[in-house]
């Protein structure tokens, strides 16, 4: 009787374990918060490490032409180090290419995923430099991305979806949306 009672609760709560890994929340993660140069940052199911993407700039101020998002881990899994990406990562997984546009426009996209385009500019409300990305022709500001990854591996992740979030500049509205890659 005993071993019945047991075998049920050790299923139990691995179902209970399964469930709340499957169904990581969102707002379950740390918020960043790394300085006035944050753009935006990125986050997985995988584990709580971040990628910050940060607006590179050079002594005077000025935009860094050729590398103008300096994108770099917090380690929250090790105590909340800063560290900068691999090689691997930032080549083949979370580095972002970008082309220089008209008017100090900058289209980027990550090096992993070349669908997905985002554009940093001056703000007209601030002057600010900030990432936009275009939802049914309308712009918002990016604020954060969220994969959610079921298995896979480092080179072939199982992407379940990505989520987007950002806000309408203006009327400081939130807006996301899910698809899969």
């Amino acid at each position: 009787m005993r071993l019945k009672y047991l075998c049920f609760f050790v299923l139990a709560f691995m179902v209970l374990v399964l469930e709340s890994n499957a169904n990581t929340a969102i707002d379950s993660f740390p918020i960043p918060k790394t300085g006035p140069k944050q753009l935006f940052y990125l986050q997985r199911t995988t584990n709580s490490n971040t990628i910050i993407c940060d607006l590179n700039t050079d002594a005077s101020g000025q935009v860094n032409k050729v590398n103008p998002v300096h994108v770099y881990w917090i380690r929250y899994d090790e105590g909340g180090e800063k560290k900068e990406l691999s090689y691997i990562q930032q080549t083949f997984a979370y580095g972002i290419k970008h082309e220089q546009l008209p008017n100090g426009v900058f289209k980027l996209h990550f090096v992993s995923y070349k669908k997905q385009v985002f554009y940093l500019k001056r703000s007209s409300k601030d002057n600010q430099y900030k990432v936009y990305f275009l939802f049914n022709n309308k712009e918002f500001v990016l604020q954060k991305l969220f994969v959610r990854i079921d298995g896979g591996t480092f080179w072939v992740p199982n992407v379940i979806y990505m989520e987007i979030l950002g806000k309408d500049e203006y009327s400081g509205t939130p807006f996301s949306y899910k698809f899969k890659p």
